[in-house]
Parts: structure tokens; sequence; C-alpha cells
């Protein structure tokens, strides 16, 4: 089975994405990075029910629980590919979780957080590398 894994952003060996959304600023000197989870997990997980993600101005922890989404199927952390300040959360998955199966690197996105150290990109795989890893 292919899947999609688009190339413009990192990857988590947990199945979640990090795509740096705006550049480094005198305000953020690490950039703006958004979160969301594979076109591989979202299709692990089946239909997604219930996501569970923090609030805006929380901090987050590169490797460390951030949330939860559930499924039909089963229950699943969500993991910080990045660490930040969250500065956005995607209020459309409350009212509408589905989003993260229709569209897993767009709609379907998590959260955006000022990243704490945008060095941290780096340690996470490439889409050849998570595409090696998925396959």
């Amino acid at each position: 089975m292919s899947f999609d894994i688009p190339d413009d952003r990192r990857y988590q060996d947990s199945h979640e994405w990090a795509l740096e959304t705006e550049p480094e600023t005198e305000t953020n000197a690490d950039g703006r990075i958004r979160i969301g989870i594979s076109d591989f997990a979202q299709d692990e997980l089946g239909d997604v029910v219930f996501v569970e993600l923090p609030d805006e101005g929380e901090d987050i922890q590169q490797g460390t629980e951030f949330g939860v989404i559930e499924s039909i199927k089963a229950v699943s952390d969500l993991y910080a590919p990045v660490s930040g300040e969250v500065v956005a959360v995607n209020d459309d998955l409350f009212d509408a979780p589905e989003l993260v199966n229709d569209d897993p690197f767009g709609d379907g996105w998590m959260l955006e957080v000022d990243a704490a150290d945008a060095d941290e990109l780096d340690a996470l795989l490439s889409a050849d590398e998570y595409e090696a890893q998925v396959a």
C-alpha cells in the first residue's frame, strides 16, 4: 500500500510530522512549526472519533506526550516532534475529528508552536527516511 508522504516536512518514528510554516523572526528566533500525524498513522488508526490537544500557551517538549487521538480501533498518545509554546490549536478537530482521516497534511493539522530550537527539526526523519520506515 502506498501512503502520501510530503517531502516539505520532517517526521518522527511515532508518525507525527512537523512543517516549518514561518521562518525565524525577531520575535520568534526559531520559527513556527505546524504539527499533525501522517497518512500512515491515520490509516492504521482507522476512523478518528476524538482528539485531545493542549491549550494555547502551553509548552510542549520534543519526544513527550502532548495529546491523545482516539479511533474506533484504538487510543494513541501523540508525541511532540519539536519543543515550543503552543500558539494555535486546530479547534475544528473538536467538532470534526474525521478531518485527520480526510486530510492529515492539510485541514487535519493539530497544533502550531513557536519552536524553542529549530535545530530539533534536523533530528527528525526526512520524507525518504520515513517512507523507508513505513514501507
